[in-house]
């Protein structure tokens, strides 16, 4: 790279001379696309004679960083984009990544698109290296790595990188909108802006970007997943303290003297998989939406007790209704 561009790169990073966000200093929007890192992407990824490596950021953290030959064989250029990362929200996902960042003309070629600025898929980001039309490149990659905590975290029974993580997706009732046609996950094509998946993203760059007390900005994902605070702190919860399964515990209860009905109102915060099972001593289970709708029943199990099973789908408080006499023990998974 020549010095002058160097320094103009060098400085794009280090200090926000562009407004981030996907907004010009003019006041327009930029149209920014992320991409996924496909077979062809990985083979012009490995053709490239990459500079770089581990780097040992500000913070301590090492983190994996490659250059592309374009910017020159400058270590400042990495060591840049390694403090960069690791300023971010992260968790231990920060040691697994492999960012390349490389001018615009090769991300395209390794991104697929002529509107791509990035692209993800296993650990690997690319990004581009310079402000285009206005956008800095920060944001961009700040996307990216939202992509790269996705990848890295749990939300079964779905999968996070299409539908974004666990508490975020359910602060967002991503199940709810896709039932109803209007969130499709994992499509980057005509429905790219109803992509839960990429509005996760764009919601990471967000947190980081407010947090460091730059404007809210939403240029690329439909409006409906503008995230609210409460949005922002799920997703945060979900970076630094990742959900990794489900939890079991145990009710044991008895039925009232003279009842043969006995109800739980159960709190589901959290979207995903239910299972109850019955070990002893009832006649009938069934969850409930409230003191009327039947959402499941409980069928035989081969030990004799009974047991239902359910996909928590918006709703944030559900009843279990046991019917019989006598003592008997519940035991209740739930995300």
């Amino acid at each position: 790279m020549q010095n002058a561009s160097k320094l103009i790169f060098l400085a794009a990073v280090a200090a926000a001379i562009v407004l981030p966000g996907g907004v010009s200093e003019a006041g327009g929007a930029t149209t920014i696309r992320s991409g996924r890192l496909d077979a062809h992407g990985l083979r012009r990824l490995a053709a490239i004679a990459w500079d770089g490596g581990r780097y040992t950021a500000a913070s301590g953290e090492s983190v994996r960083v490659f250059v592309s030959p374009a910017y020159g064989a400058d270590s400042d250029v990495g060591q840049h984009w390694a403090d960069f990362f690791a300023s971010l929200v992260h968790g231990s996902e920060l040691g697994l990544l492999t960012a390349y960042i490389a001018p615009l003309d090769e991300v395209q070629e390794m991104c697929g698109g002529g509107e791509v600025l990035g692209c993800y898929w296993g650990q690997k980001l690319v990004a581009v290296g310079d402000a285009v039309d206005g956008l800095d490149a920060r944001s961009i990659a700040t996307h990216e790595y939202g992509h790269h905590v996705a990848w890295n975290r749990v939300n079964a029974p779905w999968v996070a990188e299409d539908w974004g993580t666990k508490r975020w997706a359910s602060a967002m009732n991503i199940c709810a909108r896709v039932q109803t046609g209007t969130a499709f996950p994992g499509d980057e094509g005509s429905a790219y802006t109803l992509n839960p998946g990429e509005a996760f993203a764009e919601s990471y760059r967000v947190l980081n970007e407010t947090q460091a007390g730059l404007p809210f900005t939403w240029p690329i994902v439909d409006p409906s997943f503008r995230p609210d605070a409460n949005a922002l702190q799920a997703l945060r919860e979900d970076v630094v303290h990742p959900w990794t399964a489900p939890t079991t515990k145990t009710v044991r209860a008895r039925f009232a003297r003279g009842r043969h009905t006995w109800t739980l109102k159960l709190a589901t915060p959290l979207d995903g998989e239910l299972s109850v099972r019955l070990a002893q001593g009832s006649d009938d289970l069934s969850l409930l939406a409230d003191g009327r709708t039947v959402l499941a029943r409980g069928s035989w199990t081969s030990t004799g007790g009974k047991s239902l099973e359910y996909v928590i789908c918006g709703q944030r408080s559900l009843l279990l209704r046991v019917t019989g006499g006598g003592r008997f023990a519940l035991e209740v998974t739930q995300p």
